[in-house]
């Protein structure tokens, strides 16, 4: 695992395989370090280095990275580390795949700069849909593990930070016009919990122009299937 500095935080990350490259973005919450694609029923990470470069970060606070923390931190904090580590290791355009809450950061990608992503994975990407306090519970769970490595931050700022994050609406960090107007080609497998809702899943394939939908994807004998659903998707758009 690699370090680079980005805007006072130490982020941790790993290059594996070789090819067209693919910015991986696991799931966890708060806690999305790349190491939890491990237990992830279908793992990028073994999946996909004998073709591509596959490329995964700890984010802030997450995994083996650190960082500073204020009231400003937000979705946008996290898209500019992930974009940092793309100037950083020279990677103009590449695929983008996310899992959890890994769907809200993607979706922060491509508002931030949608040029730079050939396609993008969403795997049961998490949205709002009255479920926001188990969100809000995730949050502050966090905290009071990370919360006295920070005595830069005090309560006022956790909770705008939290409020950042948590407080909006759909997929967090679009509208439902803005998916509507995206013209990155999606491929969304359907979440089907708490976390994440079906209804989240199925508006962002109904949404999205260019929007693949599969339903049933991580159940043991469908697994295989899954694997050539992406890795064909994968295929198709790269260059």
């Amino acid at each position: 695992m690699a370090i680079f500095e980005h805007d006072g935080a130490r982020l941790h990350y790993d290059v594996e395989g070789d090819g067209f490259p693919i910015l991986v973005i696991a799931p966890g919450g708060m806690r999305s370090a790349n190491d939890v694609w491990a237990n992830a029923p279908w793992n990028p990470r073994t999946a996909l280095t004998h073709r591509y470069q596959v490329i995964g970060m700890d984010q802030r606070n997450a995994g083996a990275s650190t960082a500073p923390v204020s009231a400003a931190d937000g979705w946008s904090t996290y898209a500019a580390d992930q974009l940092a580590l793309l100037d950083h290791l020279g990677i103009g355009e590449c695929h983008v795949v996310g899992m959890c809450i890994g769907g809200p950061y993607i979706f922060g990608l491509l508002m931030s700069a949608h040029d730079r992503f050939r396609s993008a994975v969403l795997l049961q990407p998490v949205g709002i849909d009255d479920n926001r306090d188990a969100f809000i519970e995730m949050f502050d769970g966090w905290v009071d593990e990370i919360g006295p490595a920070h005595p830069e931050a005090g309560p006022d700022d956790w909770a705008a930070f939290r409020q950042n994050m948590w407080g909006g609406e759909f997929v967090l960090t679009a509208t439902r016009e803005q998916v509507a107007d995206g013209e990155t080609p999606l491929l969304v497998l359907m979440g089907d919990d708490l976390y994440h809702p079906q209804s989240t899943s199925r508006e962002i394939a109904s949404l999205a122009p260019r929007a693949t939908f599969v339903e049933r994807w991580k159940d043991d004998e469908v697994l295989a299937e899954t694997d050539s659903t992406i890795k064909r998707f994968l295929a198709e758009h790269s260059p």
